[in-house]
């Protein structure tokens, strides 16, 4: 079977400020198509069955910008629905409700990790028969992929809150003796050369 690997966007504006981002669909800032471009690198020499990305913009965008060619879009892959939390820090919601998980709570307005779990479920059985013929990559955003590693081993929606995932990054699902394993976590690209300073001979 073939590994998932797995690659969330480059930043965006909110993601930048730790801001819930789902169903905004916010362009990637400057930054965040640097980071993009900078993981084609960690991607080059793959084969891939099938590339796939959320139907945000700032998925396909990133795919692309890191040398990916998606072969499609899958809705079950878009970032978890924050409902009413959209836009907003935990830490503005802590100040109202100094007690709110996302992980066990969910979002008023949005989805429950229930929810979450669900679709994501849907999407790993469907991939399942595309991962018998070779590695598949995927696009996608910090909470649904963190919910659909725990669904890959077989781990509730809610364990998803042990796998932090920063912007631009590369991740690796496979296996181990037939077991569901994590095999790279969270891979930013390596830092550019240092562009060597011009020095003048001393005489």
């Amino acid at each position: 079977m073939g590994e998932l690997l797995l690659i969330r966007h480059g930043e965006t504006t909110w993601s930048a400020r730790r801001r819930h981002t789902s169903y905004t669909d916010l362009a990637l800032t400057p930054d965040g198509e640097r980071q993009a471009r900078a993981l084609g690198p960690m991607l080059t020499g793959r084969h891939f069955a099938t590339v796939l990305t959320s139907p945000c913009a700032r998925a396909v965008r990133t795919a692309r910008l890191a040398g990916l060619t998606p072969t499609g879009t899958d809705n079950d892959l878009a970032e978890w629905n924050y409902g009413e939390i959209e836009g907003r820090t935990t830490a503005e919601v802590h100040e109202e409700d100094p007690d709110w998980n996302l992980w066990t709570d969910g979002c008023p307005g949005g989805e429950s990790p229930r929810q979450v779990g669900a679709r994501l479920d849907r999407f790993l059985t469907r991939l399942g028969p595309v991962l018998d013929h070779g590695t598949v990559a995927v696009v996608g955003h910090a909470h649904s992929l963190r919910v659909l590693t725990a669904r890959w081993l077989g781990l509730a929606p809610s364990a998803g809150a042990l796998f932090r995932l920063e912007t631009a990054t590369v991740s690796v699902l496979g296996h181990e003796h037939g077991r569901p394993v994590i095999l790279r976590w969270n891979q930013p690209a390596p830092p550019a050369p240092a562009t060597a300073t011009a020095q003048t001979p001393r005489h």
